[in-house]
């Protein structure tokens, strides 16, 4: 797992918004490096709610490395064959950021375009990804997840970037409401809190 500062991007208190990569979107990282090796200078970027697709984009385009659409699959599809066609002509390269992998498209020059373009997809997160997730929110929320967390959280955690970010901010919340530092009550709480009593139950099993 590793982590890079988004430039010019700041998620207040003068502190960079971080991407957080490992298993699951290292791979995107490295290709929107490379723009250069994208078919037709163009890439289509997919992935599940809440994975960081925005802040790739935001990344990508800050970084000076070419355009991105962020909600391409949203826009008027005549308005994005041009915008298409306007990169073409200018040799920059064009990331196209879609909410569903299954976007599809009327407009047949379009969709022929896009087809041929490199497709990306962020996948599920793997350990180190969550792990490197849930301290970047905890991060984010100055919140102190307390020793041994992520040894707990991490095998018991859903693997899903949205799931991930609801369990740091349910850590946060009881911690609040019981002003009391995380410790495994808490986490253990939270966890149910967000996958519901059975899964609770579930990790009752494992043990302290």
């Amino acid at each position: 797992m590793s982590q890079f500062a988004l430039p010019l991007v700041s998620r207040g208190k003068d502190d960079p918004a971080r991407i957080v990569l490992g298993a699951g979107n290292s791979h995107v990282a490295e290709a929107l490096r490379e723009p250069g090796r994208w078919p037709f200078g163009t890439a289509v970027l997919v992935g599940p709610p809440r994975s960081g697709k925005s802040l790739l984009a935001r990344w990508f385009a800050n970084a000076g490395s070419g355009a991105a659409i962020d909600g391409a699959d949203a826009l008027d599809e005549t308005e994005l064959f041009h915008r298409w066609n306007r990169a073409q002509e200018s040799g920059e390269p064009l990331l196209l950021v879609a909410g569903s992998p299954s976007w599809q498209i009327t407009l047949p020059d379009l969709r022929s375009r896009v087809g041929a373009a490199l497709h990306l997809e962020i996948g599920t997160p793997g350990d180190d990804l969550v792990g490197g997730l849930i301290e970047s929110h905890a991060v984010q929320r100055g919140l102190a997840l307390g020793e041994g967390a992520l040894t707990y959280l991490v095998p018991r955690a859903e693997r899903s970037y949205a799931g991930i970010e609801r369990l740091v901010a349910a850590i946060d919340r009881l911690t609040l409401e019981r002003k009391a530092p995380p410790t495994l009550s808490i986490w253990r709480d939270a966890l149910e809190a967000v996958r519901g009593p059975e899964q609770g139950k579930l990790d009752l099993g494992h043990g302290n």
